[in-house]
């Protein structure tokens, strides 16, 4: 995986924060716990502390490198000449990864630009790093909602997401928003929807679709936010040809 250029930021911030301040304050009682000589209280806060801290070092390789390392794997299949949409694209981790790869076809992104659950989003941030990375030219950025995209039918080749999903409130909001996914999509068109909850709802809903070529699985140790509790799914799913 190249070099990135862009400034990403990290995801739930607060997430990462609070894991490390329980790692500290676990560490802490930890050693006066020892200190005092109370033995079996000091072992049980350390081993605490270091799960905590573990926690939250794979919550932070995760957002600023694991996630970067699993999606350049996923779209290591495109040609580069399709048209691709990235649900919730935020500042640009997964579009301007594609984008790069895109180098006759285009790649756009869509998201109401908020600031929840991932530091400095911002539209102005992402087109700055489309322009650090160099895809500029082949980046579009939209403002609208996924459960009512501004797009017309079979529009794209690829439509992706990651992590963008799951913030929808109400199961109805976010099956909504996989089906517009689907309207967009052309037939024979790839859907990737990475999230760390709800993928068995996203399956179901492209199922009621028709979908048939759909399978769910485990992106693995490099999308954890913080242990096998917090995994991501991918949700891969091919619309039926017309």
């Amino acid at each position: 995986m190249s070099k990135r250029h862009g400034s990403y930021g990290f995801d739930a911030p607060w997430a990462v924060a609070g894991l490390l301040f329980g790692a500290i304050v676990l560490l802490g009682l930890a050693g006066l716990s020892l200190s005092l000589d109370i033995l079996a209280a000091g072992i049980a806060f350390l081993l605490g502390g270091l799960y905590t801290l573990a926690s939250a070092i794979s919550h932070l390789y995760t957002t600023r490198r694991g996630k970067f390392a699993v999606w350049a794997g996923q779209l290591e299949r495109l040609r580069g000449d399709e048209r691709l949409l990235d649900l919730g694209c935020g500042r640009g981790a997964v579009l301007l990864l594609a984008a790069q790869r895109l180098e006759s076809g285009g790649a756009t992104g869509v998201d109401l630009w908020r600031a929840k659950g991932r530091s400095g989003n911002h539209e102005q941030v992402t087109r700055a790093n489309a322009e650090a990375e160099g895809v500029a030219d082949r980046v579009e950025l939209v403002t609208g909602d996924l459960r009512d995209l501004p797009f017309g039918d079979d529009a794209f080749d690829v439509v992706v997401s990651s992590q963008a999903v799951h913030d929808i409130p109400g199961a109805d909001g976010r099956a909504r928003a996989v089906r517009e996914a689907h309207r967009v999509l052309r037939p024979g068109g790839l859907l990737l929807i990475a999230d760390f909850r709800h993928t068995q709802d996203y399956e179901e809903t492209l199922r009621e679709l028709g979908v048939v070529d759909v399978r769910r699985r485990d992106a693995g140790w490099r999308f954890w936010y913080g242990g096998p509790w917090s995994a991501t799914g991918i949700v891969e799913a091919r619309k039926p040809a017309a």
